[in-house]
């Protein structure tokens, strides 16, 4: 199949139902003892546990999962000095200025991102104030549309207290957001629910759901076998919330992401000595970019 017949598919084609009642809402208490559906080489299906999986994995694979957490994106503003006006949603999808994740959380006096914003029409001029208590400290932050393009805006936020991150504010502040299929309401059991037990470096918009079933006792039967785990970074943006609306794949426009990578995985994934069993559509796409940045380094693109 070419490029011109892959733009052509059409997405209805790939609709399928989804019962309400077949969505879980929250996980099971172990991780692990859920069911993992096995496709063994002659195309039969089984079903198992997650907890079955190091077992299942061929002795020369090496594991590549995605080690990025989930922020507390959302932020709620009151408009009004007495903070009785109407509520505004700013979802935090990726820094603006300074452009750098880890350069933006560590800003302590005010710093740009790309957002959503919820109940747009109401936030029309001036800027949202919400107090928050960080670490003992009594701050005031202050949210200034900068710039709006379609569906998302520039927001500057700034803050009164320069010894208080912005990563700080957000998680003192921010809720974590979870997917909307699930029809609920944020609860506090989702800040560790909704996170892999190896995440480790924050950016996600959403989880990588793929790697939700990991426990520490699976990665550790992983390493008793001898696979090797390897880690790369995938922020996962805010095409994961956006519906597909046009009628065939070329007619999408693709999201962009931020991705990390370190150069001792790259050296090792060029020598082919492992078969790359990658954890989830995030690592997948970007073991695939690895490739294509490749191809465009290698002909001086």
């Amino acid at each position: 199949m070419d490029r011109s017949q892959i733009e052509e598919i059409r997405i209805e084609d790939y609709d399928y139902p989804l019962p309400d009642q077949r969505i879980a809402r929250h996980p099971l208490a172990e991780r692990d003892t859920c069911l993992l559906l096995v496709r063994d080489p002659q195309g039969g299906l089984s079903t198992r546990r997650f907890s079955d999986l190091p077992a299942l994995l061929p002795p020369d694979s090496m594991l590549v999962y995605n080690n990025t957490r989930v922020i507390n994106a959302r932020l709620r503003f009151r408009k009004g000095s007495d903070g009785t006006g109407a509520l505004i949603e700013i979802f935090c999808l990726e820094p603006d200025d300074p452009a750098d994740y880890a350069v933006s959380f560590a800003a302590t006096s005010s710093c740009s991102w790309n957002c959503l914003v919820g109940n747009s029409k109401r936030w029309k001029d001036g800027d949202l104030t919400q107090a928050v208590t960080v670490d003992g400290r009594s701050i005031t932050l202050r949210a200034t549309r900068r710039s709006k393009d379609g569906a998302s805006s520039v927001v500057r936020f700034s803050w009164d207290c320069p010894e208080v991150t912005f990563s700080s504010i957000i998680s003192a502040l921010g809720e974590i957001p979870i997917p909307p299929y699930l029809n609920r309401s944020t609860e506090e059991s989702d800040s560790r629910d909704y996170q892999t037990v190896y995440s480790r470096i924050d950016g996600s918009v959403a989880a990588p759901t793929a790697g939700l079933h990991f426990t520490p006792a699976v990665l550790r039967d992983i390493d008793l076998r001898g696979i090797p785990r390897r880690e790369l970074t995938l922020h996962v943006g805010a095409g994961t919330f956006q519906p597909v609306k046009s009628d065939t794949i070329g007619e999408h426009m693709m999201h962009s992401e931020f991705i990390a990578v370190d150069r001792p995985l790259i050296e090792e994934l060029s020598r082919g000595s492992h078969r790359i069993i990658a954890v989830g559509t995030t690592s997948v796409r970007t073991l695939e970019s690895l490739y294509h940045l490749g191809c465009m380094l290698h002909s001086g693109m």
